[in-house]
């Protein structure tokens, strides 16, 4: 198992763009064949899988990087060539639930966090750092930051292969939803939602 003792988080940066575009198809690709066929995988890359701008602009989307020597198959930052991008993830204040740039369902309207819960969304690791703990420090951060911002409840769009990860993270199931997919297929994903522990601070949960 890999340490991520090493991994720093950070707001992601508009020159990080193509980095993040590589690392998400790798990691699709990789990732997701267990849960998806290669026509849904294929639609939903070219669909709703992918870098959403508007969280980068919004200061909300976060990338987790490790010393780039110790990982010669991530791709390298646009910003340092000491460092290589691991894993991203992100939280909104909008109401889009899930989509990259050239998905036609966004809704960039605001979120009331009185009323609203907080997106969790676009969430991928490099499929060299599946499983070790990478997800878990970008949701954790996520959260944090969420409630910071006055939400007390979040809520996603979780891939079949996600949604492993965060049911054990307290995200409960609420209702399936079929994305209908540019080339004829649709690609399953569960609406799950979490209310935020008042009094415990999410970055110190157990991992």
């Amino acid at each position: 198992m890999k340490s991520t003792k090493e991994i720093r988080l950070r707001l992601a940066a508009p020159e990080d763009v193509p980095v993040l575009r590589r690392l998400i198809e790798a990691s699709v690709r990789a990732l997701q064949t267990e849960d998806y066929t290669p026509a849904q995988i294929e639609g939903a890359l070219k669909t709703v899988f992918g870098v959403d701008s508007q969280l980068i602009a919004d200061g909300t989307y976060i990338v987790a990087e490790t010393p780039a020597r110790q990982e010669e198959t991530a791709q390298r930052t646009g910003t340092t060539s000491t460092w290589a991008i691991v894993g991203c993830g992100g939280w909104s204040k909008r109401k889009t639930l899930f989509g990259s740039d050239h998905w036609t369902g966004r809704e960039d309207s605001l979120l009331d966090p009185r009323h609203d819960a907080a997106k969790i969304r676009a969430f991928f690791i490099h499929p060299a750092w599946a499983r070790q703990g990478v997800g878990t420090m970008l949701l954790q951060a996520c959260e944090k930051a969420a409630h910071a911002a006055g939400f007390t409840r979040y809520e996603m769009g979780a891939t079949l292969t996600g949604a492993k990860l965060f049911s054990v993270r307290g995200y409960v199931a609420v209702e399936p939803i079929s994305i209908p997919l540019r080339n004829g297929e649709t690609l399953p994903v569960i609406h799950m939602e979490k209310r935020a522990e008042r009094d415990r601070d999410p970055c110190h949960e157990p991992s």
